[in-house]
């Protein structure tokens, strides 16, 4: 067997043409409204910015850049946020992560407005989800649920396995996945560096979704025959003979898309879905503030 290939950047263009359709649908009431926040020049953190406001534009929002020097105090970036959380324009606000040292990112976090934390990381937001009355998704871990509905898989009732436990990819995708709501109600278990026997329990996934942090971690032998696999690493393993850096994900594609029914390549699989996802509770923040259904 060699696993069917599953494509991020056409799943979540597939997406962003229905969010497209949906502006269009709204825009008589209200405009998606979109500020990100980028203090400093960290080059990955501008390409990431750059990124996301190219998307917003795309689809119609109502988009601003907000840069700030990387000498901007704690406080006047409170003070910034707070006024964001004020404008009735914006629905949706976003601090680009790492910040620099002498400023509390919790702090700068919980400061947003839990009604336009379009990241989801909001203790607020942490909490609703954990109850299953979630407003907002954390983006990666919804980007991963939306790729495997939308490549047929079938999640009700299914053993699905995480390998990791971080706050922003593995405990909220095993909360979303556990949740008694359509696109989830599976069983689901959460590998991480203290567990004892990883292969007893990757091999039981119908679903494995690997976010360790570590390249190639998963190999073909211990994955079950058929399963989905969702590739959640990023992992710069040196440089092509162009200069450009060679990456690779947690799992090691070469042995493990032999075994797997489906498998997601990196890049392309599922990297595209997060910008995407933070579009999508953007465009429902809107909604919510307009009193649209």
């Amino acid at each position: 067997m060699t696993a069917k290939l599953i494509n991020g950047n056409e799943v979540a263009q597939q997406i962003r043409e229905e969010l497209k359709q949906e502006v269009a649908r709204i825009k008589d009431k209200v405009i998606p409204g979109l500020v990100t926040i980028l203090v400093g020049e960290n080059p990955a953190s501008v390409s990431y910015v750059t990124a996301k406001q190219k998307t917003s534009k795309e689809l119609g929002f109502y988009s601003i850049q907000d840069n700030q020097l990387a000498t901007i105090t704690e406080e006047e970036l409170l003070k910034l946020i707070d006024k964001y959380n004020k404008d009735p324009k914006i629905h949706g606000i976003l601090v680009q992560l790492p910040l620099p040292k002498h400023i509390n990112e919790t702090k700068v976090l919980y400061a947003i407005d839990p009604k336009k934390d379009v990241d989801g990381f909001h203790p607020v937001n942490v909490g609703k989800l954990m109850i299953g009355e979630a407003d907002y998704l954390p983006c990666t871990p919804a980007g991963i649920q939306q790729l495997i509905i939308r490549t047929g898989a079938k999640i009700d009732g299914a053993e699905v396995v995480v390998v990791g436990r971080s706050n922003i990819v593995g405990k909220p995708i095993a909360n979303i996945l556990l949740q008694k709501q359509k696109g989830a109600n599976a069983t689901v278990t959460i590998c991480h560096t203290g567990t004892k026997d990883m292969t007893f329990h990757t091999k039981r996934a119908d679903i494995l979704i690997v976010a360790a942090g570590k390249p190639k971690a998963i190999t073909g032998d211990m994955v079950k025959e058929g399963a989905v696999v969702i590739d959640v690493g990023v992992n710069r393993i040196g440089m092509t003979p162009e200069g450009k850096a060679k990456l690779a994900g947690d799992v090691d594609f070469d042995s493990v898309k032999e075994k797997a029914s489906a498998i997601t390549p990196v890049p392309g699989g599922v990297g595209p879905m997060t910008i995407t996802m933070l579009m999508m509770n953007t465009v429902k923040a809107a909604k919510v503030h307009a009193g649209i259904s």
